[in-house]
C-alpha cells in the first residue's frame, strides 16, 4: 500500500472509525476531518457530509425520526458540515429543517438542496424555492442546484438573483443520468457555475471522461452523486477475498471495504471513490437503511 493512500485513509476514517465508539467519546477520539476548497471562493469543507436522498423522504412519526436526530448530532459533534438534499426528496427538507433548529446547528453546518420541477417556469421556482427556505427553516442556504437539468435557463436565472440578493451563496446543474450528459456538458460550457452534481463509482466512471476535466477546466466545484452505485458495489464484493493491504484500514469483507454491514463494523468512506480524481469536490452517498448507524452517508471536499 503506498504512503499516500494510506494516510489518508487514516484520516478518512476518522469519522468512521469514530462511529464504533459510545457518543461521548466521538469528539475526544475522531481525527480531524480532510478539508478541501470550493473553487470558486477558496472556502474550505470537510470530506464527510450527509445525504437525504431516499431515507429521510418518508418520515411522519417521532419514532422514525429518533434515529435521524441522532445521525445528525452524531454528523456534528465529528466536525462535519455538509448535508444535501432537494425539494423533491418527499419530507427531507422539512426533517432536516427540524432536527437542526432543534440542535440548534445551522449556522455550523453548509446546506445544499435543489430546485426540481417537471412543468418549469420562474413563479413556479420561486414559489418551490421558498418553500425551501420555509422547510429548511433558513434564511440563506448555502448551495442551491438545478435539478436533473429541469427547466435549466429559467430556474439557473431565478437562482443567480437570489445569489446577487445574499439568499444563497453557491449554485449549480445537477444530474444522476447517463443520457443527460451531452447536454449537461454544453450546459458546463455556457453558464458559469459554483458547482455540479453527477453520479460516478467505480463501476460507472463515464462521468471521468468528459464532464469531470471540463469542471476542473472551468473551475467548478463538483459534488458526486451513487459512488457505491445503489447497491451495485455491494452486491459485486459480497463474499469476495479482499487484497492484504484492505487489512491495514480493518476491512476484513467485501462488504466492509465500502461500508458496514448491520453491526457498526468500519465503513470505507465514499471520498476514497474519487481519490484519483483530484477535479471531484464533493460525494453524497444513498447506503440502504442499516448499513451504517446514519442510514445515509457522504463525503464531501472541494478541489
Amino acid at each position: 500500500m503506498n504512503p499516500s493512500r494510506r494516510t489518508f485513509l487514516k484520516a478518512g476514517l476518522g469519522m468512521s472509525a469514530a462511529f464504533l465508539l459510545p457518543s461521548a467519546d466521538l469528539c475526544a477520539q475522531a481525527a480531524p476531518l480532510l478539508q478541501k476548497k470550493i473553487p470558486s471562493s477558496g472556502e474550505s469543507i470537510p470530506i464527510i457530509g450527509l445525504g437525504t436522498a431516499r431515507r429521510y423522504e418518508d418520515i411522519s412519526t417521532e419514532a422514525e425520526k429518533a434515529p435521524l436526530i441522532e445521525t445528525i448530532r452524531q454528523f456534528k459533534q465529528l466536525g462535519a458540515r455538509v448535508i444535501d438534499t432537494s425539494a423533491s426528496y418527499g419530507t427531507a427538507e422539512t426533517v432536516v429543517g427540524e432536527i437542526v433548529e432543534r440542535l440548534k446547528i445551522r449556522n455550523s453546518l453548509f446546506l445544499a438542496t435543489k430546485v426540481s420541477l417537471r412543468n418549469g417556469g420562474r413563479e413556479a421556482g420561486l414559489a418551490q424555492v421558498e418553500q425551501s427556505f420555509k422547510k429548511l427553516r433558513a434564511d440563506k442556504i448555502d448551495l442551491i442546484a438545478v435539478h436533473n437539468l429541469r427547466d435549466t435557463q429559467t430556474q439557473l436565472r431565478l437562482l443567480r438573483e437570489m445569489k446577487q440578493a445574499g439568499r444563497i451563496r453557491y449554485v449549480g446543474i445537477t444530474t444522476s443520468f447517463e443520457n443527460q450528459f451531452p447536454e449537461f456538458e454544453q450546459t458546463m460550457k455556457k453558464e458559469t457555475l459554483d458547482f455540479i452534481q453527477v453520479d460516478y463509482a467505480l463501476d460507472n466512471r463515464t462521468a471521468g471522461q468528459s464532464i469531470l476535466p471540463l469542471a476542473a477546466e472551468r473551475g467548478f466545484a463538483v459534488m458526486i452523486n451513487l459512488p457505491f452505485g445503489r447497491d451495485r458495489l455491494f452486491s459485486a464484493v459480497r463474499n469476495k477475498k479482499l487484497p492484504e493491504w484492505a487489512a491495514e484500514f480493518d476491512c476484513v469483507t467485501g462488504r466492509s471495504f465500502f461500508s458496514s454491514t448491520s453491526s457498526l463494523t468500519r465503513p470505507l468512506p465514499a471520498p476514497y471513490l474519487a481519490w484519483p480524481r483530484p477535479s471531484m469536490s464533493s460525494t453524497i452517498s444513498a447506503r440502504p437503511a442499516g448499513a451504517c448507524p446514519t442510514g445515509r452517508c457522504a463525503g464531501a471536499w472541494s478541489n
